[in-house]
């Protein structure tokens, strides 16, 4: 690995990378050239560094500032500046939503500063595609700990008393599972990562995929060692091209140089990876359909017990944990379980990712402690609204998670606190939504996404996810009666209770939840068939304030339906028999003559 007096990290993740990461980059390394740096700058491209909405980004060390927004003449004009002059170009420096420059460090700024990273503590830092890097940043110095100085026994009593529990959703405690499965007794036994991550918004493992690969095949191998299982999977969907491609490239050096295969670092354990790369189902997210499809079967979920710790792959005791869970396994072998547990709450140690997604001005993802307040994951780090409306509700879990009201914002975020309040952690995804939303809609959109996605196994998840969005869709028309709010919560409970697997068991979440919170708006629906929040397009209408409308007849040109007549200079209508509620209108009135309401 070459030194450089300065090193620019740029970040590659997927959505840098769709915002033109590649032209930077280029256009850097074109300028560096140039001026002749080659020797003293060196150009590393990154994993993820969790700022999506500011990318294309990058930061400069050893100063680490942060440059945001990039373009590649952007990047010409860092190198003429910051390269060769010393002098920070402040239009490119990160900007408060008040448009106060930030100067301090990336470490500083308020998007980082609150967030202790385990899991994603090399994404961001290093060139997932060199392994040397990874090996700078303690990089397979757990594996070689536990193989040189613990025993099997000895690993699983330090990851159980780490209080780590799966970040896949369930929070299962990871050192029991390992514990089970090595104890389960079988010819051969599995060690599985779960990378199938089909939650809408959530992109937490892709990341860690794509931006450090090797922490993956450490963690796996250590598992591999307590439990007693000389082979791996990886289960990751095709929808993650770049994270399978940079696996690929990470399982053959780790194998080069002798962290895979046999007689791993001179030790008699022998462990080896491979990937399967599944079809992007969102059932194949739980365990047994996971199983089921690594050995090629359609991916559909079975009856428990038997557990995967006594009954996995091809019959065999597996562990199964997900991408997030294994990044946390080398530093807590390194650091020791007590590191570990002073993050966090005392039933939730460590830390968590999570994908910020919805009205929220700072998109991303960010590791935050447990026990982190919503109040503080929104405003102080997510920077608060990004329409300027107040913030209502923020959906945690993805899909399958609950809504929970802006009043319950100052509630810790771990486990039971979330489960109080009828949300779930799931895998972290957060989906934020401000007053304009409505939160039937919201329901019925998410429980859309469930039926769509139910393998149909088992009736309750079947049948009664679609009885459920069926009476949903009659409410959000204006159809809706009181009788079928009643039955909405029946159906909701039976599937909980009944549902095979935790798809058809948490389908529920988003309805319940909004039902318990947000009950005047489905009144409001059902008793006076009108949406408080102007959303259901059915229950609204578009008119003109003809002492506002001036008939610059823009708003009749757009109407892709006709429905608007006027004269010119004369106050216009809408024809709502005709008018298909697009919104096309408002968006291109200067006048603020045109608006919504309901009924």
């Amino acid at each position: 690995m070459p030194l450089a007096a300065t090193t620019i990290l740029i970040c590659a993740g997927g959505a840098c990378i769709s915002a033109g990461e590649e032209t930077v980059k280029q256009a850097l390394e074109k300028e560096i050239q140039k001026y002749a740096l080659n020797d003293v700058v060196r150009v590393v491209e990154t994993g993820c560094m969790g700022a999506c909405s500011l990318g294309p980004l990058m930061v400069i060390y050893p100063e680490g500032v942060f440059y945001q927004k990039l373009t590649p003449q952007a990047a010409r004009k860092i190198v003429e500046e910051h390269l060769l002059k010393g002098r920070i170009v402040k239009e490119y420096l990160y900007k408060m939503p008040t448009g106060e420059v930030i100067p301090e460090a990336v470490e500083k700024l308020p998007f980082f500063a609150k967030q202790v990273k385990i899991a994603t503590r090399n994404v961001g830092y290093i060139d997932p595609m060199n392994i040397e890097e990874y090996i700078a940043r303690d990089g397979y110095f757990a594996l070689g700990k536990v193989l040189k100085e613990m025993s099997p026994e000895q690993v699983i009593e330090e990851i159980k008393k780490s209080g780590l529990r799966g970040r896949g959703g369930a929070g299962f405690p990871t050192g029991l599972k390992w514990e089970l499965t090595r104890k389960s007794k079988g010819e051969r036994k599995y060690i599985v990562c779960n990378a199938d991550e089909g939650d809408p918004g959530a992109f937490m493992d892709r990341s860690v995929l794509e931006g450090d690969p090797h922490t993956i095949l450490e963690a796996m191998a250590i598992g591999g060692y307590a439990i007693g299982a000389n082979q791996g999977y990886i289960y990751v969907r095709a929808e993650y091209p770049l994270a399978i491609e940079r696996l690929n490239i990470a399982i053959s050096q780790a194998k080069e140089f002798g962290f895979l295969g046999e007689n791993i670092m001179g030790s008699n354990f022998n462990f080896d990876i491979e990937i399967r790369i599944g079809a992007g189902a969102f059932v194949c997210g739980e365990e047994t359909a996971l199983i089921a499809s690594i050995e090629g079967k359609r991916g559909q979920p079975r009856v428990k017990p038997p557990y995967p710790a006594q009954s996995g792959v091809w019959g065999c005791p597996t562990v199964i944990n997900n991408v997030e869970t294994f990044a946390c396994i080398p530093p807590i072998i390194i650091k020791g379980a007590d590191w570990f547990k002073n993050i966090g709450t005392e039933k939730s140690p460590g830390t968590k990712v999570f994908a910020l997604a919805g009205k929220i001005t700072n998109t991303g993802l960010v590791e935050v402690p447990m026990g982190i307040t919503l109040k503080e994951l929104l405003y102080e780090i997510g920077g608060g609204s990004s329409t300027g409306k107040k913030i209502k509700a923020v959906q945690t879990g993805g899909p399958s998670g609950g809504c929970i009201p802006s009043e319950y914002f100052d509630t810790p975020v771990d486990y039971e606190s979330l489960q109080k309040l009828g949300a779930i952690m799931g895998s972290g995804g957060m989906i934020v939504m401000d007053e304009d939303d409505c939160m039937v809609d919201v329901a019925r959109f998410f429980l859309e996404f469930t039926v769509d996605e139910s393998c149909g196994k088992c009736t309750p998840c079947r049948e009664g996810t679609r009885q459920m969005l069926k009476i949903l869709n009659k409410i959000t028309s204006g159809e809706g009666t009181e009788e079928d709010l009643e039955e909405l919560e029946h159906l909701a409970s039976v599937i909980k209770d009944t549902s095979l697997c935790g798809l058809g068991q948490t389908a529920p979440n988003p309805v319940l939840s909004t039902l318990r919170y947000y009950r005047k708006e489905y009144e409001a629906h059902v008793k006076e068939k009108r949406c408080p929040s102007l959303k259901c397009k059915q229950l609204i209408r578009y008119v003109i304030d003809a002492a506002k409308c001036v008939g610059c007849t823009a708003c009749a040109r757009v109407c892709p339906v006709n429905a608007i007549s006027g004269e010119v200079r004369k106050a216009h209508r809408i024809d709502n028999e005709i008018c298909i509620r697009c919104g096309s209108c408002i968006e291109v009135c200067r006048f603020g003559a045109i608006s919504k309401v309901s009924p």
